[in-house]
């Protein structure tokens, strides 16, 4: 009994840190719109990995954890899944910046609709988990609007389809191969660096590169606070994670890609024809089974 007051305390602890870890990723198109036309998708990407890179280092060195990053260096295996792990999230941030930068808002946000159900079947193909009727049928009913978009609608989601498998198997290899969000990410950023420097070093050397002389205090601001904005959201996220129930937290995660919805329709202008909303509703269709079935499955287990 004594125990309920705290335990209520730390839900609520747990359930601020998830809102705001997705109210953060959630906005993220309009963090990165400054830099939109100043530089390619790659610079983007490239200076986001040093930076993060950069302030995952000193976040290590400030609560000690150095330790977990280099005894990884001593397990081959592991430190293989972190170099898929991480070259995963690079294709995820490279498609979602390119995106904003070119007015894809939207079939960002589809992505993010269609994750949670991809991580589903990933679930059932690679983990061997039973799935019900209510989840196979959101699977059905999220392909069914993915197909209608590449055949009637007559357009790919491929920056969706992209955004959803490497995020979902960037997830799945985090899940076989743990390690804490802090060390996790900052291993996988130092893999990344050497990729991104000897990039930036080489369009330095040609030339293009958009250096911070070229750049407004803004979009500077953009680039050197992009480490914190990419690290941040994440130790929330593992935060909340430890503080309220998985189901809430998947509820929750809905409402990243409902933020982003509203930008690209409300902010960035773009439009859905009736083909596009069609195979979008489809999609969104299959997220309410989803939740309708992890809400039924919540009052049972009560």
């Amino acid at each position: 009994m004594n125990h309920t007051p705290d335990s209520g305390a730390e839900c609520r602890r747990g359930l601020r840190y998830a809102l705001g870890c997705y109210a953060v990723w959630g906005l993220f198109p309009l963090y990165w719109f400054p830099l939109k036309g100043a530089m390619p998708a790659e610079q983007m990407l490239a200076q986001r990995v040093v930076w993060s890179a950069v302030f995952a280092l000193v976040l290590l060195l400030c609560y000690r954890q150095g330790g977990a990053v280099l005894a990884v260096l001593r397990r081959p295996r592991l430190l293989a899944a972190f170099a898929a792990s991480s070259f995963l999230i690079g294709v995820n941030w490279l498609v979602y910046l390119w995106a904003i930068a070119n007015g894809h808002v939207l079939d960002a946000s589809l992505g993010y609709f269609i994750n949670p159900l991809f991580n589903v079947f990933l679930g059932f193909v690679v983990l061997k988990e039973r799935l019900g009727a209510a989840q196979w049928a959101a699977i059905a009913l999220a392909l069914s609007g993915i197909l209608w978009l590449a055949v009637p609608a007559g357009q790919v989601p491929w920056i969706a389809l992209l955004l959803a498998g490497s995020f979902g198997c960037y997830g799945l290899i985090r899940k076989l191969a743990p390690l804490d969000a802090l060390p996790g990410l900052a291993l996988e950023t130092f893999l990344l660096l050497p990729l991104a420097a000897a990039y930036l070093a080489w369009c330095a050397h040609s030339g293009t590169l958009a250096g911070f002389g070229s750049l407004n205090a803004l979009q500077n601001a953009v680039l050197l606070g992009s480490g914190a904005a990419t690290t941040l959201p994440l130790l929330m996220f593992a935060a909340g994670a430890k503080r309220i129930p998985l189901s809430l937290l998947g509820i929750l995660q809905y409402f990243s890609p409902t933020i982003q919805l509203l930008l690209g329709l409300v902010l960035f202008g773009e439009t859905l024809d009736g083909s596009r909303l069609a195979g979008y509703a489809l999609v969104w269709l299959g997220v309410a089974v989803f939740l309708g079935g992890m809400w039924r499955q919540g009052r049972a287990a009560v």
